[in-house]
């Protein structure tokens, strides 16, 4: 019987967690091209900012200092792309970790997908009637 995943309670795991999942990003057919039209050459800096958000979240760190929100409303993005990195977010998660902490990761991942998206559709919707 294989072992059981460990949690994420450290900041390598944080960074596993990170580097995983936007190694799948990267390589995703939906996601990626967005995602590199946006970092372009700047995934070290990239995956920095996103080590201190879900070690804010996830460990408390208190690091990131951002407004996530404003970048992601200027995006070519709908509902099929948050679909899509919530599916890469949790099969990532999954595959690597287990326990209380994984799973406020999951959650947090789909609360954070759930509020962006219908925060994009509102605006959208309110320049369309304009």
């Amino acid at each position: 019987m294989p072992s059981p995943l460990p949690d994420i309670r450290t900041e390598n795991d944080i960074r596993q967690l990170v580097d995983g999942f936007y190694q799948r990003v990267q390589t995703d057919e939906l996601l990626g091209p967005v995602f590199g039209a946006v970092v372009q050459d700047q995934w070290p800096r990239h995956l920095a900012t996103m080590y201190d958000f879900w070690s804010g979240l996830l460990l408390g760190t208190g690091r990131y200092r951002g407004r996530p929100f404003p970048k992601h409303l200027v995006l070519p993005i709908d509902g099929r792309h948050f679909r899509r990195w919530l599916t890469l977010f949790v099969e990532n998660t999954e595959a690597r970790f287990q326990g209380p902490v994984a799973d406020e990761a999951i959650y947090r991942a789909g609360t954070i997908a759930a509020v962006f998206e219908h925060r994009i559709n509102q605006a959208h919707n309110r320049l369309s009637i304009l």
